[in-house]
């Protein structure tokens, strides 16, 4: 299988080679043109082809492609006439074989990767924090490295965030600024995303890449569908997820230049929402990544409303493209269907400004590339009717899935070993014990010196008093000698005169 068949036009078929199909692709149009669909096709058309495929469910719909879909669905007959009509011969209904995630890990098998992991960029996109806050929230990443700190899930990142703000002071000096106020607002941001139920996607244990990229033994690869219809909620933690699984991998996987075909296609679904209000180092992130992770065997399709969505940078790398119908009510409109027109290498045979407007549910103007790379001429087409079902599955039909998944077992249950929050922990009951055991012993030496200094007042007061006591002795014996002497004298005047006297 070299091709992928995507549809037909005036007879022709439009197919999408394997071996260009990590130039990237764009599949965009209007909300209910037919672009789910379109997605959809191209998934199965991978994994039929051997090459794994990762999906975001925005909706819920993409669910569908893990069951054939059935002659008593209520399309049938328009579906096996769509395939008649575009010589699509032997059409049949199949399955794929799919994998379900969930970051939230409800609906599928739980998504986790570490603070680590996601970083310091990526990490203050999805606090949506100001360039001050993701200065401070580098300062601590960069503490984290220094001191050998892991930072794993959340509470990590909160304990190393407190000993930031104990030790501002001496970080200022080092690393620069630390405002106590950044912090503060840091861990309020975290404090939001534990309420939003993202507590655990930080954590062990995380995603393994090479779970991802599974073939089975039919050849087929695998279609991993992530549940976005909780995390869709929030646009920038949902842009910021896919940006980060991207980063990935390119981090991980090895250069192989040109394959035959994809090691990998990445769908990203609702594109748009990456791209608003990104700032100018997120955006040259993505640049490039789509522009270096091609040569590492990964096709990246971005699915969105309108070309325009996505900037000129990163729209310049996306060879393979399928517009499904715009409208054009206002002027900015108007210029944005003549922009997806002139984007395209023109067919005589049509007008494509004027073609865009008209087309009809599951036609689109395809354009891919050809064997030397060059873009074919656009083909209005009729996009080929999907195999698997369209809509979703019951609650216990994916259920079933997960229980019989490949992966089941190994996602399920978290892991908590020693991180920096453990160290850090441990250090502070450290420094408590020594501070404990400083003012004990200041406190015995104190008691020390207090019954050194009573013991020596007590010997002074003895002495004082011992020596009044010889002073009045003394002074008795004085008086005493004195006091006989007088009546001595006074006896013996007497004496004397008495004896005149006679």
């Amino acid at each position: 299988m070299d091709d992928i068949f995507i549809g037909g036009a005036d007879g022709a078929a439009q197919s999408l080679l394997l071996k260009r199909a990590n130039r990237h692709g764009l599949i965009a149009g209007a909300t209910g043109t037919g672009k789910t669909v379109t997605l959809q096709i191209l998934a199965q058309g991978f994994a039929d082809a051997g090459v794994p495929v990762f999906v975001a469910d925005v909706k819920g719909d993409l669910s569908g492609m893990a069951a054939a879909g059935s002659e008593s669905a209520k399309l049938h007959p328009k579906l096996v006439s769509r395939a008649e009509t575009i010589g699509l011969e032997n059409y049949t209904y199949a399955s794929a074989p799919c994998v379900f995630w969930d970051v939230f890990g409800s609906r599928g098998h739980p998504l986790r990767t570490t603070v680590s992991e996601m970083g310091p960029l990526l990490l203050s996109r999805m606090l949506d924090l100001n360039d001050t806050q993701e200065g401070v929230l580098n300062v601590a990443f960069q503490l984290a490295e220094d001191e050998n700190l892991l930072l794993l899930d959340l509470k990590d990142l909160r304990a190393l965030l407190v000993h930031v703000s104990e030790r501002r002071a001496e970080l200022s000096q080092t690393y620069g600024n630390v405002a106590p106020a950044s912090i503060g607002a840091i861990q309020r941001r975290l404090l939001v995303l534990s309420r939003e139920g993202l507590e655990n996607f930080f954590g062990e244990p995380a995603l393994d890449l090479n779970d991802m990229m599974r073939t089975g033994t039919d050849g087929r690869g695998q279609v991993n569908i992530m549940d976005a219809t909780r995390i869709i909620q929030n646009p920038t933690l949902y842009s910021t997820f896919l940006l980060w699984l991207l980063s990935e991998l390119f981090e991980e996987l090895p250069e192989i230049g040109d394959p035959d075909k994809p090691r990998l296609v990445f769908f990203f679904d609702e594109a748009h929402l990456l791209f608003d209000r990104a700032p100018r180092a997120l955006l040259d992130k993505v640049e490039q990544t789509v522009k270096l992770i091609r040569s590492k065997g990964v096709g990246v399709y971005f699915v969105t409303q309108n070309p325009r969505d996505v900037p000129e940078s990163v729209l310049a790398q996306l060879g393979n493209r399928i517009q499904h119908a715009l409208r054009a009510y206002t002027p900015n409109e108007r210029r944005a269907v003549k922009a997806a027109a002139d984007s395209f290498r023109p067919n005589p045979d049509f007008d494509t400004e004027e073609t865009i407007t008209v087309l009809g549910v599951g036609e689109a103007l395809v354009s891919t590339l050809d064997e030397k790379g060059r873009p074919t001429v656009v083909q209005r087409t009729l996009i080929r009717p999907p195999a698997s079902r369209m809509g979703p599955l019951t609650d216990a039909e994916r259920s079933e899935v997960i229980s019989t998944s490949v992966v089941f077992g190994r996602y399920d249950t978290g892991l908590d070993r020693e991180s920096a929050y453990e160290s850090l922990e441990r250090r502070t009951e450290t420094r408590l014990r020594e501070e404990r055991e400083s003012a004990e012993r200041e406190a015995r030496e104190e008691e020390r010196e207090a019954a050194e200094k009573a013991r020596n007042s007590r010997s002074s007061r003895s002495s004082r008093s011992r020596a009044p006591r010889r002073g009045s002795t003394g002074a008795m014996v004085t008086s005493v000698l004195r006091q006989s002497s007088t009546v001595l004298v006074r006896e013996l005047v007497r004496g004397i005169f008495g004896s005149l006297r006679r």
